[in-house]
């Protein structure tokens, strides 16, 4: 599996972003799929993941109620709507895929290549 993250952009404190991740082939439907993020010297996050059919959905508390991650397994595509940003939400999002869902992040297979979202105050 392939993944190709978008969507990153400058945006002011309390502005919206929706970032989307395309995947290749034609499992994507089987995976699990996560949104990561990572800020200059700071460890990887995690901050949303999604089964494989869209019925279950985990957030970490820092986003809750603000960010929410959806999938369509017609597209191979997994957003991630992120609403009310701060400026602690500015880092590097990454999607990634599993076999399981799951919030840990050494159980993602495939990772794409990030996509640098700023909030500015």
């Amino acid at each position: 599996v392939q993944l190709q993250a978008s969507g990153g952009g400058l945006v002011q404190a309390g502005g919206s972003l929706r970032l989307s991740c395309a995947a290749s082939g034609r499992t994507f439907s089987s995976y699990a799929m996560g949104w990561f993020r990572q800020a200059p010297g700071k460890e990887r996050e995690f901050v949303a993941s999604i089964n494989w059919n869209g019925g279950s959905t985990y957030y970490a508390d820092s986003v809750k109620g603000r960010f929410t991650i959806s999938r369509d397994n017609r597209k191979n595509t997994v957003y991630l709507q992120m609403n009310s940003l701060k400026p602690e939400d500015t880092s590097v999002y990454y999607c990634a895929a599993a076999k399981i869902h799951t919030p840990a992040g050494e159980n993602y297979d495939y990772w794409g290549q990030g996509t640098q979202v700023t909030v500015s105050s």
